[in-house]
């Protein structure tokens, strides 16, 4: 008997025997379908009714890579998405050809003026340079990786100048000056993991005149890393400002008031995604996050409904007057809204008890979180362009405006919502998701599920190993320093020289029929 004869030999035993095992296999499979009482779907189609459920699983990622368009993906589409990306990796965001948008439908537009304002009359800190790492792009093949080369880029940090600096608190004793208009919204640790947190604090240091919010979890060494200033958020649960028993620890508190990093506080009443207290699962829950919010590891976390030490406005304002006394620093609120009742309640109070917080952040309810449930962020809480004027009006209305600023945010990731924002009445915006995106999120929507395969919304320290902090920090900074240079674009295009200007007369609204109102005569 030749090689060659031996060759088939085995080769047909070879086949023979996968076909055997395969059939072995499918036998087994078929028995358990046919009697489990689960699915009817698999006792009428044993075996081959698994196909549904492969198909079931592998959905999301079908419809986000290949069916979906480019503008339909849902929370962000492609296109948001890749406007991020763009502006981080790239620090530059340029389309060709014209604009995606559907002009049909109703939205809101910056009004142009007919004589925007030259780069030069512009009233923005020529002065402060920042240098990043951005990626140059060489070649894009098709079916090859593309060809990029990382290079250092120097650039304006496109600041505020200084007498159009943002003051929050002015009457505190330790006042918060900014310069920049764009920050980070609340994320902690814990819903996102160490790396993700470092990444975004030397990043935003890096952009400067910036500012980052712990989130409702508490202050973290990560939080600290970059030198960026920091607003400290108290939530219901009081994590990182609570003794053994959960009650409030002003000594805590006065303790983190001492770190310099730490320019304010904010009273966290809810959030746009769930207006309820936060939750954390038990796996998230680490012996270092546990330390970090004086809580037990690895047990689940849930913060009330509300605060305990206060259930209305006055107790409210009491309880944000005591910790301002406390710390010096100024106090904010985080509310959700849901009505011109409650704006208008909020402003007058404001004004009949001559108390209030120096900031009010307003969350829309298209926000992001790590995890909250269906029916809370699909119907409960206003989005921010319905949330946004009613606040800003309610303050106009009682003649407290001038008294707080207002932080807004809501999918305000690009520079032309932002600008719409702040014409309808924002002083300052909050970015979360946008951030996420720049540090690797690839809206997988697994952030509550602590398996984020990219490291970001995650704690395991076996999936973080893929964030690598040394390159995600710079796309952290081109993307904060991008925004800023477009927002200045944008207010040059509304003949203004700073957009600290924008105000209701520079936006529009066109409805689906084509007419255009001032955003004035909307409210």
């Amino acid at each position: 008997m030749n090689l060659a004869d031996i060759m088939t030999i085995i080769g047909f035993v070879t086949i023979a025997a996968i076909v055997i095992v395969l059939l072995i296999i499918g036998i087994y499979v078929y028995s358990i379908d046919r009697t489990q009482k689960q699915h009817p779907v698999l006792r009428n189609y044993p075996v081959v009714g698994r196909a549904r459920y492969f198909f079931e699983k592998i959905g999301p990622e079908l419809r986000q890579y290949f069916f979906n368009n480019d503008n339909e993906g849902k929370p962000f589409s492609r296109r948001d998405y890749q406007h991020i990306v763009k502006k981080a990796k790239y620090k530059r965001d340029i389309v060709g050809f014209g604009s995606q948008r559907d002009f049909e439908i109703a939205g809101y537009y910056v009004r142009n003026s007919m004589f925007p304002k030259l780069t030069e009359e512009l009233k923005m800190d020529m002065k402060t340079k920042v240098t990043t790492n951005r990626y140059l792009l060489i070649k894009d093949p098709l079916f090859m990786e593309r060809e990029e080369r990382l290079e250092k880029h120097e650039s304006s940090a496109y600041l505020l100048k200084e007498e159009d600096a943002i003051i929050i608190g002015p009457n505190a004793k330790y006042p918060f000056k900014l310069r920049g208009q764009i920050g980070m919204s609340a994320m902690s640790y814990g819903s996102l993991g160490d790396r993700a947190i470092t990444a975004l604090s030397e990043g935003l240091g890096i952009a400067k005149g910036t500012w980052m919010n712990t989130g409702e979890g508490g202050l973290s060494e990560y939080h600290l890393k970059g030198g960026v200033d920091i607003i400290m958020q108290i939530g219901p649960g009081l994590f990182g400002v609570r003794d053994p028993e959960g009650k409030f620890d002003w000594d805590e508190l006065l303790n983190k008031s001492k770190i310099p990093q730490v320019k304010a506080f904010e009273v966290k009443l809810a959030q746009g995604a769930k207006t309820r207290g936060g939750h954390i699962d038990a796996e998230k829950v680490t012996e270092e996050i546990a330390r970090i919010r004086k809580v037990e590891p690895f047990k689940s976390i849930d913060s009330p409904n509300r605060f305990t030490e206060f259930g209305d406005i006055p107790s409210l304002f009491g309880f944000i007057e005591r910790i301002r006394e406390v710390t010096g620093k100024p106090v904010g609120m985080k509310i959700v809204i849901g009505s011109i009742h409650e704006a208008e309640e909020l402003a007058k109070h404001i004004k009949d008890l001559d108390q209030c917080p120096d900031f009010i952040t307003v969350d829309g309810g298209e926000g992001g979180t790590g995890a909250s449930y269906q029916e809370l962020t699909d119907s409960v809480g206003l989005p921010i362009k319905s949330a946004l004027p009613l606040v800003h009006t309610a303050l106009i209305k009682y003649g407290v405006r001038d008294r707080v600023k207002i932080i807004a945010a809501g999918k305000l990731f690009s520079p032309d919502r932002i600008a719409i924002a702040l014409g309808m009445g924002a002083d300052l915006v909050n970015i979360a998701r946008g951030f996420m995106i720049t540090v690797g999120c690839i809206q997988t929507l697994m952030c509550h599920s602590n398996a984020c395969p990219v490291g970001v919304a995650t704690t395991d320290p076996e999936l973080q190993k893929a964030l690598v902090i040394g390159e995600k920090k710079w796309r952290t900074a081109n993307y904060v320093i991008t925004m800023r240079k477009g927002l200045f674009r944008i207010a040059a295009s509304a003949g203004l020289d700073s957009p600290v200007h924008f105000s209701t007369e520079h936006i529009v609204y066109k409805d689906e029929k084509g007419k255009v109102s001032q955003l004035e005569e909307e409210g």
